[in-house]
């Protein structure tokens, strides 16, 4: 028991994100907020931020352990996918593998990688014995 509370609070940021997520993807197409002409651009940015995040948040449970930089990377696309099938079933918003491949996965890439170059020694200090 004290082992699964110790974990716990790992959990907390990937869990977060998830539920912003599906929150955002709940949201009918007529109740989503319009940009003009940025709506696309921001958007899709909004993608690979929220899974950029999300992809992080996953590694931060893995205790930014290099070695697992794949794993993190297939959670948040897995996720991606159950959200996309998700969002099929709300009104006015449809399903896309180009939001899965391009957005969503490239954007937990992307954040992860960033993080490699520029944090992870700092953050596997952390969880070195």
């Amino acid at each position: 028991m004290k082992k699964f509370l110790s974990i716990v609070p790992r959990w907390f940021p990937a869990l977060f994100m998830m539920i912003v997520i599906f929150v955002i993807s709940s949201q009918s197409g007529d109740d989503l907020p319009s940009f003009r002409n940025w709506d696309y651009a921001i958007k899709k940015a909004g993608h690979a931020l929220g899974y950029g995040l999300l992809a992080l948040s996953y590694f931060h449970y893995l205790r930014y352990n290099s070695k697992q930089y794949w794993l993190a990377w297939c959670l948040a696309l897995s996720y991606a996918i159950t959200d996309e099938f998700h969002q099929s079933f709300v009104s006015g918003r449809h399903a896309s593998i180009f939001d899965v491949v391009i957005f969503d996965g490239l954007g937990a890439f992307a954040a992860l990688w960033i993080f490699s170059r520029f944090w992870s020694k700092h953050a596997e200090e952390i969880y070195t014995p």
